[in-house]
């Protein structure tokens, strides 16, 4: 053991073995007063046994099929870490596919051919040892085989449908599924009638792995995991039940008694399974320790009654259970003593005004002495809510004032004696910058000054610090510190930044900070016009219950008069750091009478406001605490609306913390039922928004009220409200239902209203429920699918707009209220007469010939009554033969054969072009003048003459086809004529053809709406050429 401690030192690092050391220790501290002792601790060596040996033989699997290589490392203490790798000591890749499992075998949802190697080693790491076992390798060979069956999931582990897991409070619960299947299945995790914990619960290796850490109780239930691919799904329940080792609720305490007397040493925990309770006196179980007839143990208590000084000694509890225990040491010291005041005589305590002052009475004694403050010499002693008093003595001042300055008297006494001691309290005028710096603009290599004047208390020596980007300044003689300023001579650019004033007491400190900007300079100055500087010196004068007068002075205008100054407040009582709109007035006003409310622990700032912009608030004033009262209002939006059929849910608007205009806001609520002979029924709840009132008929009217008190009385009288307790459904249907059909779709409905009191609540309406029961034209039934239409207010009929034809309906009626739907009517059943039937759901032309054609129609989709004919409506059109002579195999056969025929006189142009001076145009030209085109001659194949001078005259137009617009079969020849322009059709003198077989696209009006008729032939043709 080391001296004078009681720590026990084992080395073995010059010889011995760590297993000769292997056991359970315990420490015992002994004195006069008793014995403590030490929880167990337990030295076990570290452990790191090699792999035991044996033969592995290669794995050969086929493509697809899912594989588990084992691990199995050895037993060691602690447990090793696991991990895989390679020959060259390379991690491998793991995946959705491939994964370690938590025993450290590797899974391979499917085999891949890229899985093919023969160096798959587990590694085993011992951190406490330092050491590192290695597996042989292990050989996997894929083979393949065309196609891959691909499978649905099955679990590689755990195995079978459920299985069980316990883990202890406190601990990390894992849970693993990992499954086989082909594509790689994917894992998601539930908890069977709960949720996963929020904040706890982390997935692990690819979501195979649920890791829920700092388990409790709550987390124990049945935990699924499931599997799933595109083929199907598997799954697995694991049901978790949480065990918790011993854990405190109440740990007996150290207990300081004087003699006669009374006490107890609880001994409190939980646990699960419930741990057991035993005692220990100074380290020796209690059934067999020294008998005190002041001693009793009741469970888990020790009750000690007039106790004497040999009733001193040191407890043990100890708790445990099958997963652990708890041992705590108390120690009972049985003392006499008179009081001691520990804390130094006339301790000088300073602080800043409108801040809390904590003045110190430590203090000891047995019995446990009480506590007293005095003021003065012959002060009172201090009660009330301006004084804090703490448990250990402390005095505070929650809001300390330049008149609490003065001597504190502290008492303490019990029945062994009385000692008392002083202490000063110093309250200091708070430190402000009352003339603060403000920011500049200045032409390079000039000179800038930056005032800091400041108000402290006369008794605080305060020290400035200039402070440049929240730096020092530099160290330049050009920067020259006065006593309330700083002046920096032939400024430069890099002076340029933010200069802050720091002021520093030893109790308080402020700052201030300004930019200065470097500029060149300009070639005139120009007016700077700017937000105004924040108005100083805010002054609190004339303080009286309801009003105090605020004085400042204003700031720099900056170049623009200030045209209203804003004055703000802070409840550092109730919103401590939140400033509220007070109010403002005119530029050229410096003081304003201010309204107060009670209890509230005012600041003031204000604010200065030009053309510009609102300044910088000024600093707060002076803190002003007003004098409590009662409240000057009552609660608002007071309601009264049950949730129940028996209950009446009251709800108003609480009051704000100034509003209550004291501590210990309460409201007074208030409730009778109206029209009923009552007294009022009255409580006093706490400071919330909503009572309920129990046992109350249904839906009946009450007057109600709630006022506000607070520890110095009530509120005015509030005004009354009517509310209602709570409704319950309608308790009758309406009576005598009619229908009147008005036609095939439309129908009115008529009721007898319900009595008023049966209704149980406010009346929303009525609805009507109708359905379909059948169409009458098809006999066939179908899904009934139910209408719902809702009728506002006290109204006795509706429309029911949409009905089907021909049709039979059923129909209730029902009374609604805020609950809900009363009960049904008995149902109405009704028809509606025959309607116009729809379309024919199709209409086809079949086997069309020269003269006929067959017509068919299905039947409507909607008859809506009994069908008794069809009419047929039909019209010829003229483009109708054209169409059907465009089908005919002969008319094709000509379109092409006219098509090739002008193909081969375009080549025989083109050829006779490239040929040159075969045409006799010059010898034409003198010859002739007549403008028209000659026919072809057919024994060449040349052209007649032509005239030169009709080259650019517009081509004369013809019609394309018969004014019938039908093409006759004997009008059908090898002429162009017939299907073009005529005859004039020409050629350039370069041989290029200028005529176009193509004409004007005419239509004809009819019936109905117009559409486009389908080109004919020869405009096939034309567009052809």
């Amino acid at each position: 053991m080391k001296p004078n401690s009681g720590t026990l030192v084992i080395n073995i690092m010059n010889g011995g073995k760590a297993e000769a050391y292997e056991g359970v220790y315990q420490c015992t501290a002994r004195n006069e007063r008793g014995a403590a002792i030490s929880n167990n601790i337990v030295i076990r060596p570290s452990r790191s046994p090699l792999w035991t040996k044996e033969k592995l033989e290669p794995n050969q699997v086929r493509e697809g099929d899912s594989l588990v290589l084992h691990c199995r490392p050895p037993v060691g203490l602690p447990p090793p870490i696991i991990f895989w790798m390679d020959n060259a000591f390379q991690r491998l890749p793991q995946s959705e596919r491939v994964s370690q499992g938590l025993n450290g075998d590797l899974y391979f949802s499917n085999v891949q051919p890229e899985d093919t190697r023969e160096d798959y080693i587990c590694y085993a790491r011992f951190n406490h040892t330092q050491t590192i076992q290695q597996k042989q390798p292990i050989s996997v060979k894929v083979f393949s085989t065309k196609p891959v069956t691909e499978r649905q999931p099955i679990l590689l582990t755990p195995t079978g449908s459920t299985s069980t897991k316990v883990e202890l409070r406190g601990n990390v619960l894992l849970l693993e599924c990992i499954a086989a299947g082909l594509p790689t299945p994917v894992i998601h995790w539930i908890k069977e009638g709960g949720e996963l914990p929020a904040n706890r619960t982390f997935f692990e290796n690819f979501k195979k792995t649920l890791k829920i850490i700092d388990v409790s109780e709550a987390d124990s239930g049945n935990y699924k995991c499931i599997a799933r691919n595109i083929l199907g799904s598997a799954h697995h329940v694991i049901s978790v039940t949480v065990k918790a080792a011993p854990y405190w609720i109440t740990a007996p305490r150290n207990l300081v008694l004087s003699p006669g007397e009374d006490g107890t040493l609880i001994c409190r925990a939980n646990g699960n399974p419930k741990p057991n309770i035993s005692w220990l006196a100074n380290g020796v179980p209690i059934a067999i320790a020294p008998e005190d007839p002041s001693r009793k143990v009741d469970g888990d208590t020790i009750i000690f009654s007039h106790v004497q000084e040999r009733s001193s000694a040191v407890y043990q509890c100890n708790a445990s259970n099958e997963y652990g225990y708890l041992l705590a040491n108390a120690f009972v010291n049985v003392l006499a003593e008179p009081p001691r005041i520990l804390t130094p005589a006339n301790k000088l305590y300073q602080v800043i005004a409108d801040s809390p002052a904590l003045l110190d009475c430590a203090y000891f004694g047995s019995p446990k002495p009480e506590i007293e403050w005095f003021k003065g010499v012959k002060g009172s002693i201090l009660r009330g809510s301006e004084y804090v008093f703490h448990d250990n003595g402390t005095l505070e001042i929650p809001v300390a004032q330049k008149d609490s300055t003065g001597t504190y008297t502290c008492v303490a006494r019990n029945e062994l004696g009385k000692i008392q001691n002083e202490v000063q309290l110093e309250v200091k005028d708070p430190t402000m910058i009352i003339k603060q710096p403000e920011y500049k603009v200045i032409q390079r290599y000039g000179q800038v000054s930056f005032e800091c004047i400041i108000k402290h208390d006369s008794t605080l020596l305060p020290t400035v610090i200039w402070l440049k980007d929240n730096d020092e300044l530099p160290d330049d003689e050009r920067f020259l510190v006065g006593k309330d300023n700083l002046t920096i001579m032939n400024v430069t650019d890099k002076d340029d930044g933010t200069y802050t004033c720091i002021v520093n007491t030893t109790l308080d400190s402020v700052s201030a900070s300004a930019v200065l900007t470097v500029v060149a300079a300009p070639p005139t100055p120009a007016i700077i016009y700017a937000r105004p500087n924040p108005p100083f010196d805010l002054e609190l004068t004339g303080q009286l219950e309801r009003s105090v007068e605020l004085s400042w002075i204003p700031g720099d205008e900056n170049n623009s008069p200030i045209t209203n100054f804003v004055i703000e407040y802070e409840d550092g009582l109730h919103e401590p750091g939140v400033w509220n709109y007070q109010t403002e007035v005119p530029g050229t006003q410096t003081t304003v009478q201010l309204k107060l409310s009670p209890y509230v622990n005012y600041s003031f700032r204000v604010i200065a406001v030009n053309e510009i912009g609102r300044s910088q608030p000024s600093e707060p004033s002076e803190q002003y605490l007003t004098k409590s009262a009662n409240p000057d209002e009552n609660p608002s939006n007071v309601q009264g609306i049950g949730s129940e059929p028996d209950n009446l849910v009251i709800t108003w608007e609480s009051l704000k913390g100034f509003q209550s205009n004291g501590p210990g806001l309460q409201y007074k609520v208030s409730w009778r039922q109206k029209d009923v002979d009552d007294e009022w029924t009255s409580v006093i709840v706490a400071n919330v928004s909503k009572y309920i009132v129990s046992g109350t008929p249904t839906f009946v009217p009450y007057e109600i009220k709630v006022q506000a008190l607070n520890d110095l009385g009530y509120a005015p009288e509030p005004s009354e409200v009517i509310g209602h307790s709570g409704e319950d459904l309608p308790m009758v249907a309406p009576g005598n239902v009619q229908v009147h059909v008005i036609n095939s779709t439309l129908a009115k409905v008529h009721w007898d209203p319900v009595p008023l009191k049966t209704v149980r609540g406010h009346l929303q309406g009525y609805k009507v429920y109708y359905w379909k029961v059948q169409s009458l034209s098809r006999r066939s039934r179908r899904h009934v699918e139910k209408k719902i239409l809702t009728f506002r207010g006290n109204k006795t009929f509706g429309m029911l707009p949409g009905l089907e034809p021909y049709s039979s309906y059923k129909l209730n009626v029902r009374v609604v209220n805020g609950k809900g739907e009363g009960p049904a009517s008995p149902d109405k059943v009704f028809k509606t007469p025959e309607g116009v039937p729809s379309s024919p759901s199709f209409l086809k032309i079949t086997n069309p010939t020269l003269d006929s054609l067959t017509l068919e129609w299905g039947s409507p989709t909607h008859p809506n009554g009994v069908l008794t004919s069809y009419i047929l409506k039909f019209q010829p059109t003229m483009a109708s033969r054209q169409v059907d002579i465009a089908t005919q195999g002969w008319f094709i056969g000509l379109m092409c054969a006219v098509a090739l025929l002008i193909l081969i006189l375009l080549i025989v142009c083109f050829i006779r072009r490239n040929k040159g001076g075969k045409y006799p145009v010059k010898e034409k030209e003198d010859a002739h003048a007549d403008p028209e085109i000659q026919p072809m001659k057919e024994d060449d194949g040349t052209f007649g003459e032509y005239s030169d001078a009709e080259d650019h005259k517009p081509l004369k137009k013809g019609s394309r086809t018969p004014s019938d617009r039908t093409v006759k079969k004997e009008d059908s020849d090898d002429s162009l004529v017939d299907y073009g322009e005529g005859v004039n059709g020409q050629f350039n003198e370069d041989g290029s053809f200028i005529g176009q077989y193509s004409g004007k696209k005419e239509k004809e009006p009819a019936e109905g709406n117009e559409s486009s008729e389908a080109p004919s032939p020869v405009n096939a043709m034309n567009s052809f050429v």
